[in-house]
């Protein structure tokens, strides 16, 4: 008798297209100081609203235009967020808004978002700006009946936006906010950092100067940390670790040795709110005096100041603001009575919410504590990462390394092995562009690809050609061989129409919709079109045949231009991003070899020979991991040089979504709401920079 079939499984998985926003009306405001990528939250919480049948406004002038009410308020279309992805600032305008502090104020507002059925707040901005609608939340409920006692709405009215809820994205380019890795701004703010530091170096270089650069930051130091590593600063000035006393004596030390050796220039980052442990400032003009009354070095002083905080947002951070926009929407389609205002944040490479009082509430802890207690010295074990870090130092200037592992002299590094009686481990650590070997990690040199391909160089410039002559669509070839993560996350950051990649095989019908939903977005005011092709997404729908197919389809409608990246994606200075990941898992890596070595001593001889002696370091979801490349083998197509799966092709619904096609989009990994204080040891990336810097510096200030 044939055995009983099985249960069929419930399918638990949660898809964007079934929640509705049908009744429900968002507003969105960025409130405080302005950063890049915050045009790229806005545009998608507000594609994202409006594509779930959302009603959306624009709240322009922070939290002054919501007290103020009349046109500052206004409904967002889908083409009111158009041609804003690639622009800094924020296009809807903040402000620091005393009124808002205020009892009226607040109760103004409230007036103004009841007259409109406003009832869920999207909140791009700071601490400050954050802990500001949290307390209007709380008091959501006595501002109604306040407003109902005056007369000024109705029952009906109160009972109808009886909840308001809040969801805050963190927009500063301080990334001083706690629970999240980083946040939006920032990494722009290092990329103005650091092509500063690069062109500086060269006039350093020519006259043996020293220089000292402030950066911005208030009272937290991480543009400075990170600036100082990404560039090898040879000092660094931090609030959050005081130098202790005789620094003077150190620095002008180490500044002599480092001349001494033959180096013809100094680098020193001041971040703006460093103190001695006194407690009294330390400003660059202060360290420049010292320098040269010293030293007698010609020393010169550079403070950025407001440049950080301009200029074109960066692929990270468009790529960043993206998907916390989608989240945010997300979060509040799914919000209760119950569910408190929480804030997005980014975990490793993950999206995930926490309660916004949570995060500001350890951001004044870790204030408080700041001082003496606060410094630490550097651990014994991490000092073996200095000679092999500083002995490449050269490497962070230069695009690629100089170092080569030709597969012919493999046999002679095994032979040579034997015959000395080495014991060698092997920690891969993946510097490549095509982000093509293994499941779910970062790769080097990613983020400067993205960069060059659809930020600086090439997409952000084509689209301006574009908005020069009417009703033109560009088709860009990308590099990645048969991988498509450059193709597709360059076509999120860059606000491409449709990406061809192998991973998501198409046809000749799916080239045909494409073209059709190209010819009716020329019919709005959105009269440009830009299309990414993976160089080998498909071997008979080639670039110049997909050009010929679009420009024979929309003549009389669009004409086509094409354009082939090639090898200009892999030149260029790495970026701010690739320098300091590369730093930690070289640490990392170094870490781990001197770990393993003590492990597998024994008798006098170290036992190389299990299978996790060779692993693979990279970043999976929220941690670094070391995996065996064994493993690997399972996990890889090898014919095609990529992986059996893929954790960006998550990313391709919302990337046409936000081009305003109808799909299905899976965020069952979305919707837990997670407490900060229970993971704090996986937050912040920065106590092991600060780490990597004192080694590399040997003395951080």
């Amino acid at each position: 008798m044939a055995g009983a079939s099985a249960p069929k499984r419930q399918d638990t998985r949660k898809f964007f297209e079934n929640l509705s926003g049908a009744g429900k009306s968002i507003a969105v405001l960025t409130s405080g100081g302005d950063a890049q990528g915050m045009n790229a939250a806005v545009r998608a919480a507000v594609r994202m609203g409006i594509y779930v049948g959302a009603k959306v406004y624009f709240i322009h002038e922070g939290y002054q235009g919501m007290v103020d009410g009349g046109d500052n308020i206004k409904e967002a279309k889908w083409e009111s967020v158009s041609s804003m992805l690639q622009v800094g600032g924020t296009v809807i305008g903040s402000a620091r808004c005393k009124d808002f502090r205020t009892h009226e104020g607040r109760l103004k507002a409230a007036h103004n978002l009841v007259q409109r059925d406003i009832t869920n707040l999207c909140v791009i901005g700071g601490d400050g700006s954050l802990t500001g609608a949290n307390l209007f939340r709380e008091e959501w409920s006595s501002l109604l009946e306040e407003l109902l006692q005056q007369g000024l709405i109705d029952e009906e009215a109160t009972q109808r936006n009886s909840e308001l809820h809040i969801v805050g994205m963190v927009g500063s380019i301080d990334n001083d906010f706690c629970g999240t890795d980083m946040t939006i701004g920032t990494d722009s703010a290092l990329h103005r950092i650091i092509e500063v530091v690069d062109a500086i170096m060269t006039t350093a270089q020519s006259h043996q100067r020293t220089f000292v650069l402030e950066v911005m930051g208030r009272h937290c130091g991480y543009l400075a940390l990170v600036s100082a590593l990404a560039c090898g600063a040879d000092w660094v000035f931090i609030p959050e670790m005081p130098p202790e006393d005789g620094w003077e004596d150190n620095m002008c030390q180490k500044l002599s040795e480092i001349r001494s050796r033959g180096s013809r220039l100094n680098i020193i980052i001041v971040a703006e709110g460093a103190t001695d442990r006194q407690g009294q400032h330390i400003t660059s003009d202060f360290v420049k005096d010292l320098v040269v009354r010293r030293l007698g070095f010609d020393t010169r002083v550079t403070i950025l100041g407001h440049v950080q905080r301009g200029g074109t947002p960066s692929a990270f951070d468009r790529i960043l603001a993206s998907r916390m926009g989608v989240e945010a929407v997300l979060a509040l389609l799914e919000a209760s009575a119950n569910t408190p205002a929480c804030v997005v944040s980014l975990v490793g490479n993950q999206a995930v919410r926490l309660p916004l009082m949570e995060c500001v509430q350890m951001v004044s802890m870790f204030v408080c504590r700041r001082g003496i207690n606060m410094s630490s010295k550097p651990q014994n074990p991490m000092r073996v990462v200095v000679s092999y870090i500083i002995h490449f130092a050269v490497t962070v200037y230069s695009r690629s390394t100089f170092l080569f592992i030709y597969k012919r002299f493999l046999s002679k590094v095994v032979a040579d092995s034997r015959e000395f009686n080495l014991n060698l481990y092997l920690c891969v650590q993946c510097v490549l562009h095509l982000h093509a070997l293994c499941v779910n990690i970062f790769f080097l040199f990613n983020d400067c690809i993205l960069f060059y391909v659809c930020v600086n160089q090439t997409c952000d410039r084509i689209k301006q050609s574009a908005s020069g002559t009417k009703r033109r669509v560009f088709i860009i070839e990308t590099m990645g061989g048969y991988c498509g993560y450059l193709a597709t996350v360059g076509g999120l950051a860059a606000g491409a129409d449709t990406v061809y990649i192998y991973e998501e095989p198409f046809d000749i019908r799916d080239l045909q919709a494409n073209v059709e939903h190209l010819t009716e977005k020329m019919k709005t005011s959105i009269q440009r079109g830009l299309v990414l092709r993976n160089e080998n997404c498909n071997e008979n729908f080639t670039t110049d045949f997909i050009y010929q197919l679009y420009s024979e389809e929309g003549r009389g409608v669009f004409d086509c231009r094409k354009n082939i990246l090639g090898h200009m994606q892999q030149g260029g200075a790495p970026s701010p991003f690739d320098r300091n990941f590369g730093t930690k898992i070289a640490a990392k890596a170094m870490q781990w070899i001197t770990r393993t070595l003590k492990e597998s001593y024994k008798g006098g001889r170290v036992f190389a020979n299990s299978e996790d002696t060779a692993c693979l370091l990279g970043m999976r979801r929220r941690t670094l991991v070391f995996q065996p490349v064994a493993q690997l083998r399972d996990e890889t197509d090898f014919v095609h040089r990529i992986p059996k799966e893929q954790w960006w092709l998550k990313l391709r619904p919302l990337m046409k979504i936000l081009a305003k096609y109808k799909t299905s989009y899976d965020v069952s990994d979305s919707g837990q709401l997670e407490h900060v204080t229970r993971k704090s040891n996986a937050l912040s990336i920065a106590p092991q920079s600060l780490q990597i810097q004192v080694l590399m510096t040997q003395n951080v200030a």
